[in-house]
């Protein structure tokens, strides 16, 4: 039978959480309706507003997992990023959802292009207080500190982290939490692409460049918000951004 499926579908920032249900309820209706016709879904991170632990299955997590093994079951692939929210998603709830789990930079081929894939925060590098804490909180000894505590206690301090990450935010410069453009070109030569794919910072636009005097670009995708999303697609050799 020929495969009719074509689209690759490009998402991140969702922020899924038990206080936030039109986001929610708009992402299922999405998996059902849109990514179920596409050969391909690349979540780029951030598909949780926090993630403690693989064997959290408070609400709305299991809907959201057997939506996401539906969808791997019809024959769609899903492929994910950690983000810096969700950054201890591991094994297992891949296992469970039949997702694959990429490296924080992937780079991938769409027809004759290749494309690097990233969340974003790796490119934010001028803010050293975060990226300190990045690389403490990826040490495999960190993560086991971590998970090795009980559940109702890690629930405790998502919320703990979430609300000093608000605070935090608000005492930095826009210019600090957006990416380095000479970060961009050094990850950019590292993979030896001309188009990067991120998120993280909120900031959905196309950025079009010269990277050693060859054109480049770099698409922000957008964060999901209960009045509206976008995805990315590609399509016949192209790019388009989509309401969802």
């Amino acid at each position: 039978m020929l495969d009719v499926k074509q689209d690759i579908l490009f998402i991140s920032d969702l922020h899924l959480a038990f206080e936030k249900p039109e986001i929610t309820r708009r992402f299922l209706s999405f998996l059902q309706q849109r990514a179920i016709a596409a050969k391909s879904l690349y979540i780029l991170g951030d598909l949780f507003d926090a993630w403690i632990g693989d064997d959290d299955n408070t609400r709305p997590i299991p809907t959201i997992k057997k939506a996401l093994k539906q969808l791997t079951d019809s024959g769609t692939e899903i492929f994910l990023l950690q983000g810096n929210r969700d950054f201890l998603l591991g094994k297992g709830f891949c296992e469970e959802t039949g997702i694959r789990l990429l490296d924080e930079f992937a780079a991938i081929e769409l027809g004759s292009e290749r494309i690097l894939l990233t969340h974003g925060d790796l490119l934010c590098s001028d803010d050293l207080a975060y990226q300190a804490f990045r690389l403490k909180s990826h040490s495999p000894q960190w993560q086991r500190n971590v998970l090795s505590k009980p559940l109702w206690l890690r629930l405790i301090a998502a919320r703990w982290y979430r609300f000093r990450s608000y605070y935090h935010k608000r005492g930095k410069t826009l210019d600090i939490m957006d990416v380095n453009q000479d970060t961009v070109f050094e990850s950019l030569r590292t993979y030896a692409c001309a188009t990067l794919i991120h998120g993280h910072t909120h900031r959905p636009k196309l950025h079009e460049f010269m990277l050693d005097g060859k054109p480049a670009k770099r698409y922000v995708l957008a964060d999901w918000k209960a009045e509206g999303a976008e995805v990315l697609c590609w399509r016949n050799d192209n790019f388009k951004t989509e309401p969802v």
